[in-house]
């Protein structure tokens, strides 16, 4: 059979069977682009994550710890300058550098001539200033610190990140110019008469609210947006009924945020801030809470206002409040402060999707430190939420035994009063970290009572109330809701421990941990740690110059040859 006849017998076949040739063509139009689609993807993924590697350069940086966790015997390696010069020592190693990490401060730094510009920083890094360049840290502006530069006692040189330049304020700038004025903020209730000066407006005027517009821009001569509102800001003088202008400057963003918790003891009063009685019920406020910013402006405002409330009689108390504290900042996993500008906000309401709002709750009281500064770990958020379903699934080795056994009584005592004691000290990360501590005891076990989930459920639940609610539903542990459960007891005498572990040096170097019964004697102390096989072998044809114990923490041994 000859081509021709092949071509005309398939062009046949085709027009016979014209809808199957229709789905072929669309068919093979369809794959073709398709391939085409996936090629044009790989192409561009590949050029992308090519670009993005190269941005990196090529420098890889490692970061060591001077931790000493799980060394249990052996010398423990110091970060000290020795350590330094032999990492300098190996192939490849650029530079090598100490650094020191404050995420707690509250400094003032200033740039320009005369000091014209000022910010504030909440944390900081300090490295070697030769390591800077190789760490591939780039200068935008500026120069590097020389190390003759002598700015004073009082005056330390750093540099700064890119973002951060933004933070700063021109001081000789007018505190009502530029981006320090704003529109919003409390309207200052004064008015400016050419004869009678300033003048305080009636009181019958008050509150003095702001003028509703449409742009807030700031005005050309720095003056306050207010000063183009002529309407607003043309009146007449209380005392002489003559021409008078209005105040244009506002409060401060603090001023007005600082006495909102006496507006709490009574929101819907429409006659007074708030009624005597409610006052006296409520004051004072018995725990005020706020950032480490509020420590000075806060502070500052509220008593401002409470004291000068008690001198006219509103309140019955001279301090606004009991007890105040400062909360630590939540950083970004880079270790700076949270902003739009860096880049490095996390949006609560996508982890509550992702993980729920109980694992939110409880990570954020497990970061850190309350009062300290805390960077934000996406692996950590994780760890919160296997817990949490550990302890869901605990139900699922729930028996029908009554109390606590006898093998994890000092478990849960110790427990009992650990987390009852950290949460009145505001110590939530240590509390959180006993309850992982006894979930492994519990789990260790195969098997849990009722009362155990019952008393662990309620420890729980201040940290994770949504799913403790429903477990105690769910497994009949009482009556009522967790949050009205009685808080457990705990018995003094079952929270001691029979055994303690101390560290064993010689020379003021760790050889080993000992297990020993709690108040042990000193020469019985000393006696088991020679009897170690590392100390041993440490003070082997030596003589011991000097024993030091001290009781249930260490023993050191000084030795020569």
């Amino acid at each position: 059979m000859k081509i021709s006849d092949l071509l005309r017998l398939s062009t046949d076949n085709l027009r016979r069977r014209k809808g199957r040739t229709a789905l072929t063509v669309i068919g093979v139009v369809v794959g073709t682009f398709s391939i085409i689609v996936m090629i044009s993807l790989g192409i561009a993924s590949n050029a992308q994550n090519e670009a993005m590697l190269q941005s990196w350069g090529d420098l890889t940086q490692i970061t060591i710890n001077n931790y000493q966790w799980g060394a249990a015997s052996g010398d423990v390696p110091v970060l000290d300058d020795k350590m330094l010069d032999q990492l300098r020592s190996y192939e490849h190693v650029v530079a090598v550098t100490p650094m020191y990490q404050d995420n707690n401060l509250n400094a003032q730094i200033y740039a320009g001539k005369n000091d014209r510009y000022e910010a504030y920083a909440w944390n900081m890094y300090g490295v070697d200033m030769d390591a800077l360049q190789a760490m591939d840290y780039q200068l935008i502006s500026g120069s590097f610190v020389a190390d003759d530069l002598n700015l004073g006692k009082k005056k330390i040189p750093v540099l700064i990140g890119e973002h951060f330049a933004y933070e700063f304020q021109d001081t000789r700038k007018s505190p009502n110019s530029g981006k320090r004025q704003r529109y919003w903020g409390e309207p200052i209730p004064i008015v400016h008469c050419d004869k009678c000066g300033y003048v305080p407006i009636d009181e019958s005027e008050l509150p003095l609210r702001l003028p509703m517009v449409e742009s807030y821009e700031p005005t050309d001569n720095g003056e306050s947006p207010l000063a183009k509102m002529t309407d607003w800001l043309e009146t007449t003088c209380p005392c002489c009924g003559g021409k008078a202008m209005r105040e244009t400057d506002t409060m401060p963003q603090w001023a007005g945020s600082s006495w909102y918790f006496l507006r709490y003891m009574d929101p819907h009063n429409d006659k007074a801030l708030a009624s005597k009685e409610a006052i006296k019920y409520w004051s004072p406020v018995d725990w005020y809470n706020g950032g480490m910013e509020h420590t000075t402006l806060h502070l500052l405002y509220s008593r401002f206002w409470h004291k000068f409330l008690y001198d006219i009689g509103v309140v019955n108390t001279p301090e606004p409040y009991a007890k105040r504290t400062s909360h630590g900042m939540i950083l970004g996993e880079n270790g700076e402060k949270m902003s739009k500008s860096r880049g490095n906000v996390v949006n609560p309401d996508e982890i509550v999707d992702e993980y729920g709002a109980d694992t939110l709750r409880l990570y954020e009281m497990f970061i850190g430190d309350f009062e300290k500064a805390a960077p934000w770990s996406q692996s950590s958020i994780r760890g919160c939420r296997r817990f949490i379903e550990r302890y869901y699934n605990l139900q699922t080795i729930l028996n029908n035994a009554d109390g606590i056994r006898p093998e994890l009584e000092s478990s849960f005592h110790k427990a009992i009063k650990k987390v009852g004691d950290d949460i009145e000290n505001i110590k939530f990360n240590t509390a959180i970290a006993t309850l992982m501590a006894l979930i492994n005891d519990i789990t260790a076990t195969g098997a849990i009572t009722k009362e155990e989930l019952r008393i662990f459920t309620i420890l729980l639940n201040p940290f994770a109330p949504h799913v403790t609610e429903e477990v105690f539903e769910m497994c009949k542990l009482g009556d009522g809701i967790v949050a009205e459960q009685k808080w457990p007891e705990y018995d003094e005498a079952k929270c001691k421990d029979e055994t303690i572990e101390i560290v064993v040096q010689v020379n003021g170097k760790i050889k080993t941990k000992l297990n020993i019964p709690v108040e042990s004697e000193k020469n019985a102390v000393l006696d088991m740690a020679k009897a170690d096989a590392n100390v041993a072998k440490a003070i082997e044809n030596m003589n011991i110059i000097k024993e030091i114990y001290v009781p249930n923490k260490l023993v050191n041994l000084v030795v020569k040859p």
